[in-house]
């Protein structure tokens, strides 16, 4: 069961770094995007969760754990909305739900 915290954590990682990269992107030329820390950030962020992913997978089997990562859909979508201040529509929640859902089928 820890590992599956673990993993959660890692999933919450991986959005953040996702969302940092929407941020540094927004820039209007390349050269502020490579300047702008948020980018590195979100690098360290991503190889961050992909170690997390790693250290689980030994204990874990690939085909539970793997399923599992789509949890990340759902930080994704708590960021969009809060930080991001997107408008998130009930397409946009059934599909992540459905998603859940399959993950959670898969276990």
């Amino acid at each position: 069961m820890i590992y599956y915290v673990i993993l959660i954590g890692g999933t919450m990682l991986g959005a953040l770094a996702s969302m940092l990269f929407k941020q540094a992107s927004e820039k209007e030329e390349i050269i502020k995007v490579l300047w702008d820390k948020k980018l590195y950030i979100g690098g360290f962020l991503y190889l961050a969760s992909a170690l997390v992913d790693i250290y689980v997978l030994r204990f874990l089997d690939y085909s539970a754990a793997l399923p599992f990562t789509a949890i990340t859909y759902i930080w994704t979508l708590i960021l969009a909305y809060i930080v991001l201040k997107e408008k998130i529509s009930k397409k946009k929640i059934v599909g992540v739900g459905m998603i859940v859902l399959g993950a959670i089928l898969v276990m």
